[in-house]
């Protein structure tokens, strides 16, 4: 035997023993694969013939919106209220269902709180799941690796849900994309999904791949270049299962044009995708005439509304507002005075101490005489501050949309938004030829727009106020009700057949 035979007979015994060895691996993994494709035919059967025999019993299909914070409060609520009015209005045949993970409320009171914070009314009754695992998706039950442990955590929410009650057409509302394929794939549910703001983004990899700090970026990772490529990795591998989740949806909905270009590269479902942006109650303020200034000397208040998150970077509204009352009251012969109103709701414990923290800081600077807090406030309260407002503030880097940015300009109030995400691309944009507000992005642009808007004469302050008034009567709550019906028209259809 030559030593070309000898070699090659020694491959051909090696790739003989590798197959014999992977062959029995090969077996196993097909009739794994076998038994785990007839357990989800058997479970989605399951769900089927429970739905099945719902429909019989009640004689109507019924679409479940799954939104375990729907008492909080915010912007992302005042569109799951809006959305349920309108499909309620036009279909009288279609009950309605929502997942929540409020304890400790009853759906009376829910439904109250929806009437009194958003001033919106349910044409007929609604029927509440409550969840009792919500506590799965908080953020801080995941110290480290937090959107994937409240994706995770996600996942045995949704089967709660699920099980609890199969739905026809569920609508994940509030952003927890990998519940679509638990109800399309073993609930055979058709899905739909309002996206609000991306799990993970370009702009996140972003700030990580240039070790910027952020509130979701760790000083002890940015600073670390071994962390920071792990995060890195780790992100990239998240947004990929983000994007297979997304991509379940027989139709997405998107609420801003920042928000569409990320789900457009991370879902990659153009032909599934349309924006729809949220509905605003511009026209409760809008119903009141613009009043002018009166002349003199006066109080000039500089009004936030947003949730206590740590992404509205409230501490940014406190230095910034330090820094204008060190050279506005600096000024010779300046006699106006100048307060921080800082309105919001608080979801949980967190937010809570959020705001203590937040009046530590007002404290410190030297501010808490000038800075008010109001919480969880009816909506009436909330538009006489915005309506008595000269500056509305916004300081989110990367906002989806813009709820409070809209309130603000339909109230009168002039706006002063972040430089990023919605209110650059869709809010805060020239109308009729002029400027609707003004955009900031760092403790001294915010103080130098401050600073300029007080400036302006009152005359001045009015043109831009109406301008912007005239502007947001495309974020009305007819607009959004006409829109997202129309997204919903052929999915909606389908539960008659």
């Amino acid at each position: 035997m030559t030593g070309h035979d000898h070699i090659s007979f020694c491959l051909c015994d090696l790739f003989r023993l590798l197959w014999t060895l992977l062959l029995p691996c090969v077996y196993l993994s097909l009739v794994l694969t076998g038994v785990l494709f007839l357990l989800i035919a058997g479970i989605r059967t399951w769900f089927q013939a429970n739905r099945k025999a719902r429909r019989t019993q009640e004689g109507r299909p019924c679409v479940a919106f799954f939104h375990p914070y729907c008492n909080a409060g915010g912007g992302g609520e005042r569109v799951l209220w809006c959305a349920i009015r309108a499909v309620q209005n036009r279909y009288h045949h279609v009950d309605f269902v929502v997942y929540t993970g409020d304890q400790g409320v009853t759906g009376e009171q829910i439904i109250d709180g929806a009437w009194r914070r958003f001033n919106i009314r349910m044409p007929r009754p609604l029927k509440f799941v409550f969840l009792k695992h919500r506590f799965l998706v908080e953020a801080n039950l995941y110290p480290h690796f937090t959107l994937l442990g409240q994706s995770l955590g996600s996942l045995f929410l949704g089967w709660e849900a699920l099980t609890a009650f199969t739905p026809d057409l569920f609508i994940d509302s509030m952003g927890y994309a990998f519940t679509l394929p638990i109800f399309r794939y073993l609930g055979g549910c058709r899905v739909v999904s309002y996206v609000h703001y991306p799990t993970i983004s370009t702009d996140m990899l972003s700030v990580v791949r240039d070790r910027n700090p952020r509130f979701n970026n760790a000083d002890y990772i940015s600073n670390n270049p071994i962390l920071s490529a792990i995060k890195v990795i780790y992100y990239c591998a998240f947004a990929l299962l983000y994007g297979l989740a997304g991509s379940c949806s027989d139709l997405i909905m998107v609420n801003s044009t920042w928000t569409l270009g990320h789900i457009l590269a991370l879902w990659r479902a153009p032909d599934r995708t349309s924006v729809v942006y949220p509905p605003c109650d511009v026209q409760a303020f809008l119903s009141d005439p613009l009043e002018e200034e009166k002349k003199g000397n006066k109080l000039h208040s500089i009004v936030s509304v947003a949730q206590f998150r740590p992404e509205k970077d409230h501490q940014l509204q406190i230095r910034s507002f330090r820094k204008l009352l060190g050279r506005h009251e600096a000024k010779p012969g300046s006699r106006d005075m100048v307060k921080l109103v800082m309105i919001g709701g608080c979801r949980n414990q967190e937010d809570e101490d959020r705001v203590l923290m937040l009046r530590g800081l007002c404290q410190e600077l030297g501010v808490a005489d000038r800075v008010q807090f109001k919480l969880n406030i009816p909506f009436e309260e909330l538009k006489k501050e915005l309506m008595e407002a000269t500056i509305g503030l916004h300081t989110m880097w990367n906002e989806h949309f813009g709820i409070g940015v809209v309130e603000c300009m339909a109230a009168g109030t002039i706006i002063l938004a972040h430089k990023s995400g919605g209110p650059k691309l869709d809010i805060v944009v020239a109308h009729d030829g002029g400027i609707t507000g003004f955009l900031a992005d760092d403790e001294d642009s915010y103080a130098d727009a401050m600073e300029k808007i007080l400036a302006l004469s009152p005359d001045a302050r009015l043109e831009i106020r109406h301008r912007a008034r005239q502007s947001v009567s495309r974020f009305s709550d007819q607009e959004f009700e006409g829109s997202f019906l129309a997204a919903m028209e052929l999915l909606m259809d389908t539960l008659e057949q």
